[in-house]
């Protein structure tokens, strides 16, 4: 018997596993709205320099002072970062030939902006004027958020280990509820940015823990099925983000809706089970044995209640047990030929995915179009996307999936760059198209990552992988700071970025119908087929001792 079995005893599709699956990804709705907040409590509102003190106090009506005291750009629109040092009296009288012979003196907005605040009644943009010399804190703020995301997974990840998943999610629960609070009453932008740093590494807590606790009481026959759920809960959210962001103009009472559900959250999650797999691999049976008792009982197995004991647990775990005996690290990712080239392949597909993921994600007002039709959009776009790359990885493969999303995701990008400005629709469609490929990539990476790597390094290479999609999601915001000197650069580095990784992604292994490799050497055998080595058509008895994996050496 194995572990898996002695799930089936306990009922692995029963009552249990329907309200905890359901507990577990509700959360996930939520986090959505944390991921793309900066879309609309950052968002920048038309702006322009006040008009000087001594016309603001004049009869003359708002037109006319805005004349006098702010320039217009090329494209006939008020300067967003310049007035006029005096008052231009002569435009009053429409005597154009004074104003052009006259060198006509500017300075910045000596005394503030003036904000159109007809979409959003208030933003960090506009409590704290982060617009023209400043607005390169816009991009800073996500890219701390991100940094946060990126130390959360590391952290998170390793104490998961050690503490338990169930503990851990409940802290991650209540720091992102307490954190996001914390950011709708600061005082000040630096304040806002510590806050929101901490709430990023929650959310990592919260993804790594309800993932681990959701597949960990499941049975493997349905972990497809259940991750296609969990991840269009995510997308849902996307569309709840749309709407309540619509209704809620103001960043604090935003900020606030969006972080007050994980304190409900944080309550009911005192009712999980740690994970029976996890609690007999830290030499906690006991634990193990009433977790599975409580699991059968909820399910109606009463009689199968009865029959768990310590030695039947200790049976069904014999070959994970042994197998903690043998020590493995993250080393054991790049120790031999066909674990680095998987590892490097790897790194760069997620490394570029989250990469351009967030950075056609995060800054919605360049495309022209109404802040929340583009949310909607953007996040429906990942239904069809999503249907669309399983069907493709259950009939042509991981391999060619997720080579062809990537690649015409980048195609999508570098299409929109050469797209005129005037044409919305056409540049906000390839967007769109862009934004779907990179989700239908998202989707591939999870369940390709986890077929390639080994049993016993797998949570090492998916928390590899993992802080590699962070690095890239922290990088993106940064990018667009470039389009000040370049403008077609941000286009460039997004839509090459994939298509590089694609090509990456082509030289990785496929795993269609291919068994989960459980050692290093099952990862090793696969990469000799893949390079066409001969091997032997029977395979000799496999021990125990081998089953947990010796790291192989390589042949010079």
């Amino acid at each position: 018997m194995v572990f898996a079995d002695l799930l089936e005893q306990v009922g692995s599709l029963g009552r249990f596993q329907m309200i905890h699956v359901t507990l577990l990804s509700t959360p996930i709705l939520m986090m959505a709205s944390h991921n793309l907040l900066q879309n609309f409590i950052a968002a920048v509102p038309p702006h322009h320099c006040t008009v000087h003190a001594n016309l603001s106090a004049s009869t003359m009506g708002p037109a006319e002072t805005l004349l006098l005291s702010v320039p217009l750009d090329e494209q006939g629109k008020l300067e967003r970062c310049r007035r006029y040092v005096n008052p231009q009296w002569n435009l009053l009288s429409n005597s154009s030939e004074d104003h052009e012979e006259n060198e006509i003196e500017m300075e910045g907005c000596m005394d503030g902006w003036s904000y159109n605040k007809t979409d959003m009644s208030s933003t960090i943009i506009t409590e704290w004027d982060l617009v023209c010399d400043l607005k390169s804190l816009k991009q800073m703020s996500q890219t701390i958020y991100m940094g946060g995301v990126l130390l959360g997974a590391l952290v998170f990840g390793g104490l998961s280990d050690k503490f338990g998943r169930r503990i851990l999610l409940l802290i991650s629960y209540l720091l992102l509820a307490v954190t996001g609070t914390c950011i709708a009453f600061a005082s000040s932008f630096s304040i806002f940015c510590m806050f929101r740093f901490f709430s990023g590494m929650a959310l990592s807590g919260i993804i790594l823990n309800s993932f681990s606790l959701i597949v960990e009481w499941i049975p493997t026959r349905i972990r497809t099925v259940v991750g296609t759920m969990t991840g269009y809960c995510y997308t849902t959210g996307q569309l709840i983000l749309a709407a309540v962001a619509y209704n809620i103009r103001d960043w604090r009472w935003l900020t606030l809706a969006v972080s007050l559900p994980f304190y409900v959250f944080f309550l009911y999650s005192w009712w999980f089970l740690e994970s029976a797999r996890w609690l007999v691999l830290t030499k906690k049976p006991e634990e193990a044995v009433k977790n599975l008792k409580t699991v059968a009982r909820i399910n109606g197995r009463q009689t199968e209640c009865d029959k768990i004991n310590l030695e039947l647990l200790q049976e069904s775990m014999k070959k994970e047990l042994s197998c903690t005996k043998v020590n493995h690290s993250a080393l054991d990712l790049v120790r031999t030929r066909s674990m680095r080239s998987i590892t490097v392949c790897l790194s760069a597909v997620w490394f570029s995915t989250s990469f351009s993921y967030y950075g056609l994600s995060m800054d919605l007002q360049k495309f022209g179009v109404n802040i929340y039709l583009i949310q909607v959009i953007f996040g429906a776009v990942d239904i069809p996307a999503k249907i669309a790359v399983t069907v493709a990885m259950s009939t042509l493969g991981r391999r060619i999936s997720l080579c062809v999303s990537l690649v015409l995701s980048g195609i999508a990008i570098f299409a929109n760059m050469i797209v005129p400005s005037e044409l919305q629709v056409l540049r906000t469609s390839l967007a769109v198209l862009g934004k779907g490929c990179l989700a239908a990539s998202f989707n591939c990476c999870y369940l390709y990552s986890g077929e390639l790597y080994p049993t016993v390094v797998r949570q090492n290479g998916m928390g590899w992988v993992s802080t590699m999609a962070r690095l890239g999601g922290m990088v993106a915001p940064m990018v667009l700071l470039i389009s000040e000197a370049f403008t077609w650069a941000p286009g460039l580095i997004y839509g090459g970025a994939p298509i590089v990784s694609g090509v990456f992604a082509y030289f990785l292994p496929e795993t269609l119908n291919i068994p989960l490799p459980d050692t290093i050497h099952d990862a090793e055998e696969r990469g000799l087929k893949k390079r066409n080595f001969k091997t032997s058509s029977k395979k000799e008895e496999v021990t125990l001792k081998d089953q947990c994996d010796i790291p192989l050496k390589e042949s010079a």
